[in-house]
Formats: C-alpha cells, structure tokens, sequence
C-alpha cells in the first residue's frame, strides 16, 4: 500500500501479536518496522490527508482531531497490553520506510535509554476537583434586610468560598506528596479547562504518576482510601496509560 508513515510509538520487539481486528489513524491497521533492534509501530496514511499543509489544516478541525486522537490511542492502548511503547507525537509522520529507519538512527540512544527507564511501567492519572460553589444551607437565605446586611452576607460568602478553595489545595497538596512518594516519578500538569473536558467542578489537582506495573493495584487502593476524606471534592484515577507524561514526546491522556 502506498502512502506517508504514521508512526504511533517506538518499543522494543515483542512477540505477542496485537488483535487482529485492530485499526489505526485513517482505518489502516497497526504494522512493525523493525531497525537495529527497535521497532517502529507504523501504519499508512493518504499523503491528501498528512501532508504538512494537509495536516496543519486538519489539525484545527476539533471532529478529525477527536477522530485521529482516538486511532491514534487505540493503537498506543493496544500495545501497553502487550509491552511497554514510547509513545510519539500525535501526527508523527514520514514519507516512507527509510524515514522512519532514519528517526531511529538519529534518535537511537535517546529511545533505548527511556525505553530502559519505563520497562515495565504504566502511569496513572488522579485529578481532584471542587464544587464550583460551596455546600448551600439547607435553609433559604433570608433576604438581606438592608445595604449593610446585603455586604454582610457577601462578605460571608466570599469567606466560605476562600476556606473552600483553601482546603482543597491543602488536601491536593497532601494527596500529591503522598501519591509522590509511593511512585517512581511524578509531574504535575496545569489544571485542566472546565469548558473543553467538560468536568464539572474546578480541577485543583492534574497530576501523572509513574508505576510499576506490579504495584498498580496498590496505587490506585492508595487513591480510593483518600475518596470521601474532604467534603464537596472529587478524586478520579485514571489508566493505566502508556507513559505519555514520562515518555518526553507527547501530552497526558
């Protein structure tokens, strides 16, 4: 088949098979370039699509985006159950075998070291959320008598939403440093926008952590026991995930 390269990640080679029904990015499915004992995990795409002006264009169309990212996840998930990928760039395209041959060459001790580093690894994800507004009353507020009373009861509210705020950085803080210390590594990423991941309530915290995989029972045990400790805050986990926030090339799922 003719076409440029997309290549999804770089591992080391492995014997199980990925599932015969596997698709990735434009419905081609996932092959393995072999080259000085790396592989490449590649598969093809029209050149009308991911060529360098094609695909800066596509890239700001939200639905392609959302289209691509998925394949492109799928293929990365597929091959964490098998063995353990450095995962690339989301649109890292080539135009042929020999390019590909030539981004390992060039970046050969670069992958063979991190590949060193994560064997045998798996990140989570734990973000921590506040409610928007404090816990209402469960009694209506009376109707502010006067001005005075009217800057009283705002005054009140603003108090109650800063100790909120407070204490949720104090139990993201906590939870952080205790989830730090039972990982390997750990990075913190920006809160995330309420208006694209569509979460409900204010993200504190938006960590990675990166874990063995034996201990990922462990781990997430770890999160679940904090769950409930700080009323009004929402604690989630997620992965286990290819080790994007640890891999140097690519952002967390």
């Amino acid at each position: 088949m003719t076409g440029l390269r997309y290549v999804y990640a770089v591992c080391r080679p492995f014997g199980t098979p990925l599932q015969a029904q596997l698709t990735g990015v434009a419905g081609d499915p996932p092959r393995a370039l072999t080259h000085r004992g790396l592989v490449a995990v590649v598969s093809h795409v029209p050149e009308r699509d991911f060529a360098e002006e094609a695909l800066r264009s596509h890239l700001e169309d939200l639905d392609w985006l959302t289209a691509t990212a998925r394949a492109h996840q799928g293929v990365i998930d597929a091959l964490t159950t098998v063995t353990t990928p450095l995962p690339l760039r989301l649109g890292t395209v080539f135009h042929d075998d020999s390019g590909v041959r030539s981004m390992i060459e060039a970046r050969e001790d670069d992958f063979r070291s991190t590949l060193d580093r994560l064997e045998g690894r798996v990140e989570w994800g734990v973000k921590v959320y506040a409610e928007s507004e404090p816990q209402e009353s469960a009694e209506p507020a009376q109707k502010p008598a006067s001005g005075r009373d009217y800057l009283l009861q705002r005054r009140m509210r603003t108090k109650s939403h800063e100790e909120m705020w407070q204490r949720a950085e104090a139990f993201s803080t906590r939870l952080h440093e205790q989830l730090s210390a039972f990982a390997e590594d750990a990075r913190l990423h920006a809160p995330q926008n309420p208006a694209l991941s569509k979460a409900s309530g204010r993200n504190v915290l938006n960590a990675a952590y990166l874990v063995p995989r034996a201990h990922s029972e462990e781990f997430v045990e770890l999160v679940d026991r904090t769950k409930g400790e700080a009323p009004g805050l929402r604690v989630e986990v997620t992965g286990p995930w290819a080790a994007y926030s640890f891999a140097g090339e690519a952002t967390t799922p």
